[in-house]
């Protein structure tokens, strides 16, 4: 039996006894002292690492001279060679930052060369003590000051409590098999006891806190990338990475098959989340980021030039407005929004028949035949303003996505009375759930059971903060969208707006059926029915095409100016069409720019020089 465990028994007996145990080695100090010296140094390793590895260079040096100090070319070019390996290619090692790559190459440098010469004149000849002394404390300062050192130092020892903290929290037999520290705090794979699962973890997500010490809401629970029911990822931040607002740093996709970067998670891992053919469900109290999220989104869909956007903001347009320039059609009163819905409709049925005459099973967007995106801001509105158009939605969430349909739906909370008794939300293969105000609304959003699988959406606690579940994200990892400012959208409209892609003629044939030739063109009878004497019919006799269209609809509106907004629901245009139109009419000298989104005939009166 070996000595060690000879002590340990004699230890054991002596307390059963009620004594203090004192063994004394042959010659040596008492065992309990000899084992709370090296208990000390083993925990505080990371504080003494430069006075150990002091030691180790100095034995190195002395073995180097008295053996091997002809070698000493071949240390300074093996030294200088590991501290560029470090410089360039430090990152892949952990190093992430360029100070810590400096200071280990700095580091190798200095080791490098004292040894060197330390071989060659010896270890002990002066002043070679003395600049190992100096460079150990030049080179201590750094690391005692580094965050991650600290922070691998307070691992430790929670590791080494972590028998004690498992049974406090009621997890005993719990183990921790590794662990590692990252930029934001430190992750520990865990191994749980017979009959132990996530879930009970998770529900001690309090007392964890509580025990480690950090302050509430710093601990994570994830299930582990091999899907173990009897492991989990314990994650410990300590510092909040999403305390502050994150700016967007602009477009993340050109085309609406590449995925939409919303924001980075904890992890600084970006949230990328596809919206081709899913639709999308966005959910949240007041005050939590839902209009953040949408901005992000909108941000990139208006950089996207296989993209027509559609948008329903029953606010009147309070939301939706500043983007009205990059959207090509915005409903804001209850008639506009089902007008708008039982279009996307016709698109979808038309697209629908043409897949089907042509033998294909899916809409491929292009720049000539783009995808349709619907953007709903606060849902439960149109379910109370326009109950006639829930079933158009519903069709749009059955049957958009092979015909790149595609629905976004934002609201505060998708009750079943808002989503159609739940067949739209059923339909939602992405969900985004921004800080929902109770516990349970967390299962409204995100599905049944999900609460208690660990998406936490009620403890979320800055606006812009989410949680999202689609294929491609299954764990409920928090991140926070971008901040979109005012010059941001300002900015993307004025870059994107002229670029914008129009419907393609299929889809434009849907909303436009041919009038029986007796009748009087449509755009007219929604002019007269709005002005207060009849209009008068244009001179072109080219009213068939769209640009006729737009030029008739100008010269029938009463007075001489004309908004863009008036124009669109006039002809049923979008707007980056009716935009492109009057620039031609611009340019041929028949239609002038009067204001912002405000144009009139050239030929009604008054000075066309304007």
């Amino acid at each position: 039996m070996s000595t060690y465990r000879q002590i340990r028994r004699q230890t054991r007996r002596a307390r059963r006894a009620g004594l203090q145990p004192i063994v004394v080695i042959d010659g040596g100090l008492p065992v309990p002292a000899a084992l709370i010296l090296a208990r000390l140094a083993w925990r505080y390793r990371s504080e003494i690492a430069p006075a150990t590895t002091a030691g180790a260079v100095l034995v190195a040096a002395w073995w180097l001279h008295h053996g091997h100090a002809a070698q000493w070319p071949l240390l300074l070019a093996a030294s200088d060679l590991t501290a560029a390996t470090l410089t360039v290619l430090g990152a892949r090692l952990g190093l992430t930052r360029l100070a810590e790559r400096a200071y280990a190459a700095t580091a190798v440098v200095a080791v490098g060369g004292w040894l060197a010469a330390a071989a060659l004149l010896g270890p002990l000849t002066t002043p070679m003590p003395q600049l190992l002394g100096a460079g150990t404390v030049l080179l201590a300062v750094p690391w005692w000051a580094h965050r991650r050192r600290r922070a691998r130092a307070r691992v430790q020892r929670a590791l080494s409590a972590w028998p004690d903290i498992s049974k406090a929290i009621g997890l005993p037999g719990s183990k921790i098999q590794s662990a590692s520290v990252d930029l934001w705090g430190w992750r520990a794979r865990v191994k749980l006891a017979r009959g132990q699962t996530i879930a009970d973890m998770t529900a001690r997500i309090p007392g964890i806190e509580s025990a480690l010490g950090t302050y509430r809401g710093a601990v994570r629970i994830y299930p582990t990338r091999d899907g173990k029911a009897n492991r989990c990822e314990l994650r410990v931040l300590d510092t909040d990475p999403h305390a502050e607002a994150i700016g967007w740093p602009g477009t993340s996709a050109r085309s609406i098959t590449q995925p939409v970067d919303l924001g980075p998670f904890e992890d600084a891992e970006r949230c990328r989340v596809s919206f081709l053919r899913r639709h999308a469900l966005l959910a949240g109290t007041t005050g939590s980021g839902k209009s953040g999220g949408l901005n992000a989104l909108m941000a990139t869909l208006a950089a996207c030039d296989d993209v027509v956007i559609w948008a329903i903001d029953l606010k009147n347009g309070m939301e939706l407005q500043p983007w009205a320039p990059c959207i090509d059609r915005l409903a804001t009163t209850p008639r506009e929004a089902a007008a708008l819905l039982a279009d996307a409709v016709a698109i979808l049925q038309a697209r629908a028949a043409h897949l089907a005459a042509t033998g294909r099973r899916v809409w491929e967007p292009s720049a000539d035949m783009p995808a349709l995106v619907v953007i709903i801001d606060e849902y439960a509105e149109l379910a109370d303003e326009a109950p006639a158009a829930m079933g158009d939605t519903e069709s749009i969430a059955r049957l958009g996505r092979a015909v790149a349909v595609t629905l976004v739906a934002a609201t505060q909370r998708p009750t079943q009375k808002a989503m159609g008794q739940g067949a739209v939300r059923s339909q939602m293969d992405t969900r985004i759930c921004f800080r929902v105000r109770e516990r349970r609304d967390v299962d409204l959003v995100l599905g049944q059971g999900m609460l208690a699988a660990g998406w936490a959406a009620h403890a979320l606690n800055a606006p812009g903060k989410f949680l999202i579940s689609d294929p491609e994200h299954t764990t409920p990892k928090r991140a926070r969208a971008y901040l979109v400012t005012d010059a941001d959208v300002a900015s993307v409209g004025a870059r994107f707006a002229a670029s914008r892609p129009a419907l393609d003629h299929l889809s434009q044939a849907a909303l436009r059926p041919a009038a029986p030739a007796d009748r009087v063109p449509w755009y007219l009878v929604n002019a007269q029915s709005d002005a207060s004497e009849p209009a008068d019919v244009p001179d072109d006799d080219d009213t068939s095409t769209i640009e006729g269209t737009i030029w008739g609809a100008l010269c029938a509106v009463p007075g001489e100016r004309a908004d863009v907004a008036g124009l669109m629901r006039m002809t049923g245009l979008g707007r980056s069409t009716i935009y492109r139109y009057l620039a031609q009419l611009a340019e041929q000298g028949r239609a002038v720019q009067v204001g912002w989104g405000r144009w009139r005939a050239a030929s009604q009166g008054g000075d066309d020089s304007e």
